[in-house]
């Protein structure tokens, strides 16, 4: 790595990584890295693994890139080469600037030294004096906010005690780029606001923010690009909502390998969302699996009497994705195909949206929906379709289905499937409570004069 400043014309680079490679050798016995190190045998003794295989992109000075992908996809171990933290196997990162860096919690503390004496050890590390650290001191005190147990050894600390001083350390140190790996997903609600309030400042300043994140709302909220990893490779990089689709694609494997369109396809490109429908129902012909290729919970329960089966169950964004990744405020679909053992004269399908604590959100089904469905013989199929728009917080959720209706004046269930999908709800705008009233505001203001 080579992190001398550029100079010249290329003075608006803040990060260029060049042809980027990471390759690990992976042993299946230790004594296998023993023989070859020491050149006992000839042959192969390791599989290679490319943890980033050839990846390019500048960052330039002021702008907040994000890096996205797939769990495995490369996005931590390049922020470690940009940081100095592990070296390349080819290629090289020139960077333009002082870098403050929050990777991993706790990274770089001792954890026998109190939270005081673990910031002015910081503020060396990054080549700050002992007066230069004093002057800096109240502001880091301030942000992170833990009071008195600045004063008492780290290894005392809760995580989230942990992630808000050394977040205040990170920013505080008057840092040129700030890299940040996940950190956030810590912190309570109020200190991830105090947070991003503070990646504003930073950027009406001038600096510039890397990041990693899994919360994709604050990828299309802060971010002015994004870049997207997959299998250590770089898919594609540009607007964030358009790498944000992509990503949607790639988790259910529909990518097809085009570079994706400067604007991302909206809910109101009815043609786009047509043509990427009919690229899913081709899909689905060949796919009999539960859930369409999204992850299925490891945990669903499952019951009923089966006389009716569920036998598929999706969500689809505006775009017409399959995807459990939904944006707040956009129109989704949620689809159930379900096949009849046994004559049942009024079946009843429904949904449900729980939070991770168990609790009902919201949910329908096609009797409170005044949708009555005829009578479904046995070998019979129908694929039931809720359209509606998500107006639930962003978050993550579960989805369960259910089937049922009355034989001989009894309510039956014939199928039950509980939590089967994980649902994330993207948003850029988050109120009070669990959803979303959309609200407008006016006001009228009177002068004095």
């Amino acid at each position: 790595m080579n992190d001398t400043p550029v100079t010249g014309a290329e003075q608006e680079t803040a990060i260029c990584v060049s042809h980027l490679t990471k390759l690990y050798k992976l042993y299946d016995k230790p004594t296998d890295r023993l023989k070859e190190a020491l050149g006992l045998t000839r042959q192969k003794k390791y599989t290679e693994h490319y943890a980033l295989n050839d990846v390019s992109f500048d960052i330039h000075t002021g702008e907040t890139v994000g890096i996205i992908g797939t769990n495995g996809s490369g996005k931590s171990t390049i922020l470690k080469i940009i940081t100095g933290v592990l070296a390349p196997t080819q290629g090289e990162v020139r960077v333009n600037g002082r870098i403050s860096a929050l990777l991993e919690l706790g990274a770089g503390f001792n954890m026998e030294y109190t939270g005081l004496e673990n910031v002015y050890l910081n503020g060396t590390m990054n080549g700050f004096s002992r007066e230069e650290v004093d002057a800096r001191l109240k502001a880091i005190l301030d942000f992170a906010d833990i009071g008195d147990f600045i004063n008492q050894p780290c290894k005392t600390y809760s995580s989230g005690m942990f992630v808000r001083l050394a977040f205040a350390v990170a920013i505080n140190i008057d840092p040129e780029i700030l890299i940040v790996d996940e950190a956030l997903s810590v912190g309570d609600v109020f200190f991830q606001a105090k947070c991003y309030k503070k990646f504003e400042e930073f950027k009406k300043q001038g600096r510039t923010i890397l990041f990693v994140s899994h919360d994709l709302g604050s990828i299309c909220k802060y971010c002015d690009r994004v870049v997207l990893l997959n299998k250590g490779v770089k898919r594609a990089e540009g607007k964030p909502q358009a790498m944000v689709d992509l990503y949607k694609k790639l988790l259910v494997n529909l990518d097809d390998g085009e570079e994706p369109a400067e604007e991302a396809n909206h809910p109101s490109d009815s043609e786009q969302a047509e043509a990427v429908r009919a690229a899913t129902e081709e899909k689905l012909k060949t796919d009999d699996s539960l859930t369409g290729g999204l992850m299925m919970n490891p945990n669903t329960v499952s019951y009923g009497e089966k006389q009716a089966e569920i036998v598929q169950v999706y969500t689809e964004d505006a775009a017409g994705n399959i995807t459990s990744s939904l944006e707040k405020g956009k129109p989704f679909r949620i689809h159930m195909k379900v096949r009849f053992h046994e004559n049942v004269a009024d079946p009843i399908f429904a949904y449900t949206f729980k939070n991770l604590q168990g609790t009902d959100m919201t949910g329908t089904n096609t009797m409170y929906e005044d949708t009555p469905i005829p009578p479904m013989k046995a070998g019979d199929e129908i694929t039931v379709t809720f359209t509606q728009e998500m107006d639930l917080q962003g978050g993550e959720y579960l989805l369960s289905f259910g089937c049922t209706g009355y034989r001989d004046g009894d309510f039956r269930v014939f199928h039950r499937l509980y939590d089967i999908l994980n649902v994330t709800v993207i948003s850029t705008k988050n109120t009070v409570g669990v959803f979303d009233m959309n609200a407008k505001v006016s006001f009228d203001v009177g002068r004095a004069d």
